[in-house]
């Protein structure tokens, strides 16, 4: 029965005085109005007060932004304005922030199999780090070295064995891994021995990552004690201890703060005996509830004794979390944010998939109509970065609002975008 509640809604959203949603001091109906369904809104003022809090909490060039939850050229430039680092997991992520004018310095490459040519790439740029994952990207980097390419600063990605509270699909840090040098089985130590006496990289410091949307601060506390104790006695300069911090997605539900967050690993390294600089790279938790996806409800079909569906015009191509995850989400109309929800119905997208399912019991108000808008907040993560164009549905643009103004970040795909690569 209760309405959406605000606190998963960004920092700045308001009920205006009708009771309808504002966000940056804009009308939530406003933007649609200009920018179409579905789209996603952005707090702007949201994305730039969590990367203060992020370099605030652990100092400049402490903290790495991790694109993959979601990233174009206005969120590399933000988050390089605000004092962040970026870590980049493709040629495609490095490309991108270099488009839009961050420094390659500013950059750490990751990724568990990086090509020769992702490689050529980071060391031409420049960037920061490379972030060493296997044996056989040594082997690379042995090649490039001699072809003459500059020596890379590396970090070296080490498999903790720590078993994170969170969905196996996005647990990284436990033995069975793809990612990573084996701390455990021995392989953590060879690749250290080998990037010490090697001349095709020089060794900066040691990464773990123990997984993504994990709640509990104790699971980060277990990682900064199993790193320490192998990084200690390497006496690097750097340790960099990942991000995965998660959010709120419903009611309920509740998470650290960033700040809370780096207390504790800050705490247990000061406690442990790290010398290293200490380095984090959060994205989730920096974006995640900033934004807020608007849909058009399209159709409500009722069938009685079974169930109720109200269908919207996206769903697992703009927000595939709930069919890979089952991740849950909350759900609302922006043209009326206190109104009870007390109708219970299945809201799905439109595609051509059973499977196609957004929130699989919605708390909705009863008055819900063909027409409405319907919106789902928290999806300021790993929604566009991980969209789709199944059944070729364009996909949806971004628009940063703040202090009364907006303006677009992503346009929205056409039917042209869809065809551009096809060749006839």
């Amino acid at each position: 029965m209760n309405p959406v509640s605000m606190s998963l809604l960004p920092d700045s959203a308001a009920v205006l005085p009708d009771g309808s949603l504002s966000i940056g001091g804009c009308s939530v109906p406003d933007l649609v109005a200009e920018y179409g369904t579905p789209v996603f809104v952005y707090d702007e003022g949201h994305l730039r007060a969590r990367c203060r809090e992020a370099v605030a909490t652990f100092g400049r060039d402490r903290a790495y932004y991790a694109t993959k939850a979601f990233l174009c050229g206005a969120m590399a430039r933000l988050v390089y304005e605000e004092g962040m680092l970026l870590d980049v997991a493709s040629g495609g992520e490095m490309y991108t922030a270099l488009n839009a004018g961050v420094p390659a310095d500013a950059l750490a490459l990751h990724g568990n199999n990086k090509s020769l040519s992702e490689l050529r790439m980071a060391i031409t740029a420049g960037v920061r780090h490379i972030v060493v994952d296997s044996f056989d990207e040594l082997d690379r980097l042995d090649a490039l070295h001699a072809e003459g390419l500059p020596t890379p600063r590396v970090l070296a990605r080490i498999t903790p064995g720590v078993h994170a509270h969170t969905h196996e699909f996005i647990a990284t840090g436990q033995d069975d891994s793809k990612f990573g040098f084996n701390l455990g089985n021995g392989d953590a130590h060879r690749a250290i021995d080998r990037m010490r006496r090697s001349n095709s990289v020089h060794l900066d410091g040691v990464h773990c990552h123990i997984g993504s949307n994990v709640f509990e601060a104790s699971s980060f506390a277990k990682a900064a004690e199993v790193m320490a104790a192998f990084a200690i006695p390497l006496d690097l300069p750097e340790l960099v201890l990942g991000g995965g911090l998660g959010v709120a997605y419903v009611e309920g539900e509740e998470a650290p703060s960033i700040t809370q967050w780096g207390n504790v690993l800050l705490d247990a390294c000061q406690a442990l005996g790290v010398r290293s600089h200490v380095c984090v790279e959060p994205g989730r938790s920096i974006v995640a509830q900033a934004a807020i996806t608007v849909y058009e409800v399209g159709t409500v079909k009722h069938i009685p004794g079974i169930r109720t569906y109200v269908s919207v015009d996206g769903g697992m191509s703009d927000n595939p979390r709930p069919v890979l995850y089952g991740s849950g989400y909350e759900a609302f109309l922006p043209r009326a944010v206190a109104a009870p929800r007390s109708q219970r119905a299945r809201l799905v997208g439109k595609h051509c998939e059973s499977g196609d399912v957004l929130i699989r019991d919605a708390a909705l108000p009863d008055d819900v109509r063909v027409g409405d808008l319907l919106a789902t907040p928290v999806t300021g993560a790993y929604g566009l970065s991980m969209a789709s164009n199944y059944n070729k549905l364009t996909r949806p643009p971004v628009v940063f609002a703040h202090g009364g103004n907006h303006r677009l970040v992503v346009r929205r795909e056409t039917f042209e975008d869809l065809v551009r690569c096809d060749v006839l």
